[in-house]
């Protein structure tokens, strides 16, 4: 029963990591984006969020009306000031750009509101430690619930959006062949800073969730990132329904491993990954070598 319980908990915590993964997921799978100020963008949410209960009395739960559009301008000025330009410049250099801007957002923050932890708990009420009891003494906290069920919800929103909307047609016809989309009408440009507007309003959910389960400081978006981006390769960089799989399979390793040892936690979050990693790139090379086998003989 107990291992029950801690997979059933790292499922749930599996929620929380598909969500951040979220919209980094997007917009590589988009614009083949790596955006290494993901965790960064999502920390400022949270202190947003923090400023806003801390300073006006406004709860959280409202507070995302505010910091959603905020998120969403965020994603324009991003897309505008930042990718569209790098981007030109080949894969590495949005890599660069993304990287120093992570710093850059980190140390405002510091310099704004020190290095002091914050959290959202106190903002929530018993929302923040109530829980279900479930049969055999098994607990659900009802924010980790919560979190799953905002993850499926988005995810699957996002899968709709994109396969049955005009617009979400369009962002995937940019996504599979930028020329091609612009010979049939689409802009691009103006396609690419949607998309990364919708992915900021992730990262903003994301930011709330983090900053509603757990402490946060101006330096806590690097570990964010970590878990983003190892949720994301596990389930397979690009699919969103993946990228809950990759989070739901992570968050069951650190679970588990938290069980066998207290230091466990993180190790075996990584060893998944690194597992998972190297597994894929074995099978991508057995697949090269076929082809180069067979492809002679196709020829002949």
């Amino acid at each position: 029963m107990v291992w029950f319980e801690q997979i059933f908990q790292g499922a749930l915590l599996g929620g929380y990591y598909a969500l951040i993964a979220c919209g980094l997921s997007f917009m590589f799978s988009v614009m083949g984006v790596i955006n290494l100020a993901h965790g960064s963008f999502a920390v400022a949410a949270a202190f947003g969020l923090w400023a806003m209960a801390e300073y006006t009395g406004i709860s959280p739960l409202y507070g995302w009306i505010v910091v959603l559009p905020a998120m969403a301008l965020t994603g324009v000025a991003f897309q505008g000031l930042v990718l569209d330009r790098s981007t030109r410049a080949g894969f590495l250099i949005p890599v660069l750009s993304t990287f120093g801007l992570s710093i850059c957002i980190d140390n405002i923050l510091f310099e704004q509101f020190g290095a002091d932890t914050r959290s959202l708990a106190p903002y929530i009420d018993d929302l923040s430690y109530e829980s279900w009891e479930l049969p055999n003494g098994v607990f659900v906290g009802k924010l980790a619930a919560y979190i799953f069920l905002a993850a499926v919800t988005l995810i699957g929103g996002l899968q709709v959006f994109l396969s049955r909307t005009h617009l979400g047609r369009a962002i995937r016809a940019t996504a599979a062949d930028r020329d091609t989309a612009g010979l049939v009408g689409i802009d691009a440009g103006r396609i690419n800073i949607y998309a990364t507007a919708i992915a900021m309003v992730t990262v903003g959910i994301a930011g709330a969730t983090l900053a509603m389960r757990a402490t946060f400081n101006p330096y806590s978006g690097g570990p964010q990132l970590i878990f983003a981006f190892e949720a994301a390769v596990i389930g397979g960089t690009g699919s969103l329904w993946g990228t809950l799989i990759g989070g739901i399979v992570l968050g069951v390793a650190q679970s588990v491993g938290a069980q066998l040892n207290p230091q466990g936690f993180l190790i075996a979050g990584h060893a998944v990954f690194l597992i998972v990693l190297v597994a894929r790139t074995s099978f991508g090379r057995l697949v090269d070598r076929w082809r180069l086998i067979m492809t002679p003989k196709a020829a002949a």
